[in-house]
């Protein structure tokens, strides 16, 4: 199976204020199978979000390559980057980050603005609410709903565009067990239905059963977790 992203000996290096240089990721390579769901585990600090930052193209590496969707990130302008952010990736956050004076309508219909979406919005919005179970509640503001249904419309607005990919930063971290359970099986329902890759990072131990292909952030360093037979 060809890889959607992939990195090769990828590097990222930070300069302290003492001058010294503090080594973050240290040579990691991942092959991120499309419609699947790759998770990246690790402690706080371990480097995973630094990872995502640069797999989403919010931040270069030091050295080494990224390959997103048979493209060379290193070789792409700033203009090329952006728009394949802009139209091919969504992204959801441990923080939901809704406008609170939009309804879950309205938050959904706002980033299918930003995205120049092409399509009937209306319709568009009503099936992505419907598929994250919130068809009752589109009218609700972010305060009248609890933290799981707000992240589910988070997630709504993060697929609404149809991007290829969605990156996905402790989004289960801000949730209780039974929440979080369900968000995930909500990824899952997301790539059976949408066809779209997502990688997201966790420290939870729990949700790596859900995971179709799994690595381990340590010091720096990824490694992959095969599968429990």
């Amino acid at each position: 199976m060809d890889s959607i992203i992939k990195t090769i000996d990828v590097h990222k290096s930070f300069q302290l204020g003492n001058h010294e240089i503090l080594e973050v990721l240290k040579g990691v390579d991942i092959d991120v199978p499309p419609a699947c769901l790759t998770i990246l585990k690790g402690r706080s600090g371990s480097g995973k979000t630094t990872l995502l930052n640069i797999l989403s193209m919010l931040d270069d590496p030091t050295s080494g390559k990224v390959i997103i969707d048979s493209r060379d990130v290193g070789s792409m302008s700033v203009r090329q980057r952006e728009t394949m952010r802009r139209y091919n990736i969504g992204f959801v956050f441990q923080s939901v980050a809704l406008v609170p004076i939009m309804s879950a309508y309205e938050n959904v219909d706002f980033a299918l603005k930003l995205a120049d979406y092409k399509g009937d919005r209306d319709a568009r919005i009503r099936e992505v609410l419907s598929i994250v179970g919130l068809e009752k509640r589109m009218a609700h503001m972010p305060s009248q709903m609890s933290g799981g249904e707000q992240q589910r419309v988070a997630i709504a607005r993060a697929v609404a565009h149809k991007p290829k990919i969605i990156f996905a930063d402790e989004p289960t971290g801000a949730l209780d067990t039974n929440t979080g359970l369900g968000i995930i099986k909500l990824f899952k329902e997301l790539i059976a239905k949408e066809g779209i890759t997502i990688v997201m990072t966790t420290h939870d131990p729990n949700l790596m059963v859900f995971g179709d292909a799994v690595y381990e952030m340590e010091d720096g360093e990824l490694k992959y977790v095969p599968a429990e037979q």
